[in-house]
C-alpha cells in the first residue's frame, strides 16, 4: 500500500478482488404531468360542435319531413268580409240537384235537356253608406265545361230567365225584399261551375254604379256555397 486512502463506497458487494457488484437504484417514475388547460378547453370544444351539429341535423330533418305545421296565429278571412264590401247571410245556403224545378225562361228549357250535377243558392245583405241591399248567390255545376259556359252565354242575355232566387221560389220570407232580377247582375265561370249574383236595394234607394260594383264584388261569395 502507498498509504493512498480510496475512499471509493460500494453498496451491497465487496472491496475484496474488484469482484463485488453495485447494487442498481430503483427506477423512480415522474409523477404525471397534469393535463393542460388549452387541451381541457379544445376537447370541451369538440363536444360542443358535436352537439350542435347532431342538432341542426335533427332540426333538418323534422323540417323536410312529410308533416307540415301551420304558423300560429294564421287566420283565413272569410269571403263575406275579404272583399269592398261586408255581408251577412240572411237566408241558405239550399242545395238541389233539380236545377230546373229552381229555374224560369229559357234556361229552366235549357235545364230539361241539360241536367246539372248541383245547385247552391243563397240569400245575402249588405249595407254601403245607409243604403242596404239584397244579393242573392247561385252557384251551378254541370257534368263538363262546355255545358258551363253554353249555360253563361243564356243566362248574361236579357230575357232569357234564370235560376230563381230563394225569395222568389217562395224558400225565404224577408219583409220589404226587393226583386233581385231587376236590379243588377254579374256571373263567372270556374270551371265546371258557373257563378251567378242579382242585386237590389231596399226601399227604392237607387244607385246603378254601386249596385253594379256590390254584384261584382258579390261572385266571391261563392266560396261559402256548399
Amino acid at each position: 500500500m502507498d498509504g493512498t486512502v480510496d475512499r471509493t463506497q460500494y453498496f451491497g458487494g465487496s472491496e475484496r478482488g474488484g469482484s463485488g457488484h453495485t447494487a442498481p437504484l430503483p427506477r423512480v417514475r415522474p409523477e404525471p404531468s397534469p393535463p393542460r388547460r388549452r387541451d381541457i378547453w379544445l376537447k370541451g370544444g369538440g363536444l360542443l360542435a358535436v352537439a350542435v351539429v347532431s342538432s341542426l341535423t335533427w332540426w333538418l330533418i323534422r323540417g323536410t319531413g312529410g308533416e307540415q305545421t301551420q304558423p300560429q296565429g294564421t287566420l283565413v278571412e272569410s269571403p263575406l268580409t275579404s272583399g269592398e264590401f261586408r255581408y251577412a247571410v240572411v237566408s241558405g245556403p239550399v242545395s238541389s240537384a233539380d236545377c230546373a224545378a229552381s229555374s224560369y225562361g229559357d234556361v229552366q228549357e235549357w235545364f230539361d235537356e241539360h241536367q246539372c250535377e248541383r245547385l247552391s243558392r243563397s240569400l245575402y245583405t249588405t249595407e254601403v253608406d245607409g243604403a242596404r241591399a239584397l244579393v242573392s248567390v247561385s252557384r251551378v255545376t254541370m257534368p263538363d265545361p262546355q255545358q258551363t259556359r253554353q249555360l253563361k252565354s243564356i243566362t248574361d242575355t236579357s230575357g232569357t230567365g234564370n235560376v230563381s232566387d230563394l225569395v222568389r221560389d217562395g224558400t225565404a220570407e224577408i219583409p220589404g225584399a226587393p226583386n233581385v232580377a231587376s236590379g243588377e247582375y254579374a256571373s263567372t265561370v270556374t270551371e265546371r261551375s258557373l257563378t251567378i249574383v242579382e242585386a237590389n236595394f231596399f226601399e227604392d234607394h237607387t244607385d246603378k254604379a254601386l249596385l253594379q260594383r256590390i254584384s261584382t264584388d258579390a261572385l266571391r261569395l261563392a266560396g261559402t256555397l256548399p
